[in-house]
């Protein structure tokens, strides 16, 4: 059994160096049942249904437009999720949206160290679905060690292709579904199927099928522990606060069957509960002992406390000797402490003010933006002319941007000259700009001002009288000719 030696020391937190063999040797986990292994079926099929059906739904977008209701359009340059429509020029929502997946990991952590990774990733999901193929072929945990190296059969070979074809199937499944956030889903489906899609698209399917199968049929526990970059963190973040997946070693040490307990409990010796019957480790699909301490590879699934919880009914002893419980209340009850429940505190309570404080932030903005936007660009060269009447002429390129699925017309101001003249080269009175598209102008300022001066350009609607500004500067001519 493949395991990863990275014990936690109270007074010293740190990942220690893995024993040999850990790398090469797979974990076969064992089935196990009990209220967390029902949680996670659920979110398992919450995540795959989400996964799946999302491309399907429909939400109208307006004219002219996709009506998918998660699309990114890379040919139309959108983001489509439902009611919000993001352009390639409004990219730093993506980044408010990737700084808040952040923070929201750094507060599940808190709460409850790896549960995300436990329960929600999209590894964790995959590899779960695909070890519920590799019972059904080839059995439990035990069948499966013994066929292990044993010689090759016909029923065994037929169980082996049966199960590589049936991940080889999930996985180009997963592929397909994802290309379908990228084009409209119906329409792909179809061209898949019938062989008329792009090259492109069979190409991703494939190193998507291929990276699946890969990933959730043979690295499995390998990418949770070496691949994520999330057990490297835990060095950092991890919160002895959080209601993570400990052992109580006060009560389970020391070990001892069941028999021997009796004996040694009648003779007035000490016993634990713990009969080290490794089933926490069978079950683990990590691989790793968490009776060993607080250990940063374990993603807090929790199977372990229904197989320990399983033992503890069959032998009439106490549940939660494997529990979700902070650390700091594990050593408090071995100092025969009262526990406390400390959730909501100010690390929580911080970062969570933090997520709903970014979140109001994007959301006011989100509502608050206009469906028109206008950019300056100064010319470098040349900066400026001075010409004949001894007046200041400057350079600068405009560009409109029309989000309405309408045309629309634009009268274009300058303001903070006096006595300026605005020129729009190749344009008399009001600018139009197709309806989805953006327009770029070449705009000549000229005034008989010399100093350097900030002006603003401002794009009016004709229709509708709203106005949308950009700021940049008037520099006087140095030489001039």
């Amino acid at each position: 059994m493949a395991t990863l030696d990275t014990s936690f020391k109270p007074e010293r937190a740190h990942l220690h160096t893995p024993k040999r063999g850990t790398i090469t040797e797979r974990v076969v986990p064992q089935s196990v049942s009990g209220r967390y292994r029902r949680l996670k079926w659920i979110a398992l099929i919450v995540c795959l249904a989400v996964y799946y059906a999302l491309p399907f739904i429909r939400w109208a977008h307006g004219p002219g437009q996709s009506d998918q209701a998660v699309l990114l359009d890379l040919e139309r340059g959108r983001l489509y999720i439902f009611f919000i429509e993001i352009w390639p020029q409004e990219v730093y929502y993506l980044t408010g949206l990737l700084v808040l997946a952040t923070l929201a990991l750094i507060w599940l952590n808190a709460v409850a160290g790896r549960i995300w990774c436990g329960y929600f990733c999209p590894q964790t999901v995959w590899t779960d679905l695909f070890l519920l193929v590799e019972r059904w072929v080839e059995g439990d945990r035990r069948e499966r060690l013994k066929k292990k190296g044993a010689p090759l059969t016909l029923r065994r070979t037929l169980e082996i292709t049966l199960k590589h074809a049936v991940w080889l199937l999930i996985a180009m499944l997963t592929g397909g579904a994802f290309v379908l956030y990228f084009i409209d889903a119906p329409t792909l489906l179809v061209d898949l199927a019938t062989g008329r899609a792009s090259a492109i698209a069979y190409a991703w399917v494939g190193i998507l099928t291929c990276t699946t199968y890969t990933l959730a049929g043979f690295a499995r526990e390998q990418v949770c522990t070496w691949m994520c970059p999330w057990p490297r963190l835990q060095g950092a973040i991890w919160d002895p606060e959080a209601l993570t997946v400990n052992y109580r070693d006060h009560r389970g040490e020391p070990r001892a069957s069941a028999k021997k307990a009796l004996e040694l409990r009648a003779k007035g010796e000490p016993a634990g509960d713990c009969v080290d019957c490794m089933q926490c480790v069978n079950v683990c699909p990590i691989g790793i002992d968490i009776r060993e301490g607080p250990n940063f590879a374990c993603i807090n699934c929790g199977l372990c406390v229904d197989a320990c919880d399983g033992v503890m009914v069959k032998l009439d002893r106490l549940r939660g000797l494997i529990d979700y419980e902070a650390w700091t209340n594990i050593e408090r009850e071995r100092r025969n402490e009262p526990i406390r429940q400390r959730v909501i505190r100010l690390k929580s309570v911080s970062v969570g003010l933090s997520i709903v404080a970014l979140a109001g932030v994007m959301g006011v903005s989100l509502s608050m933006r206009s469906d028109a936007k206008i950019t300056v660009v100064h010319d470098r060269n040349p900066i400026a002319v001075k010409l004949s009447d001894g007046r200041i002429r400057n350079g600068y390129a405009v560009r409109l941007y029309n989000k309405a699925d309408v045309e629309r017309s634009f009268e274009l101001t300058v303001s903070g000259l006096r006595d300026a003249s605005v020129e729009v080269v190749g344009e008399d009175g009001p600018v139009s700009a197709a309806s989805d598209a953006t327009r770029e102008l070449r705009v000549p300022v000229t005034t008989a001002e010399v100093d350097r001066q900030s002006i603003i350009f401002t794009a009016i609607d004709v229709e509708t009288r709203r106005a949308v500004t950009a700021q940049d500067v008037f520099i006087p001519a140095e030489g001039g000719r």
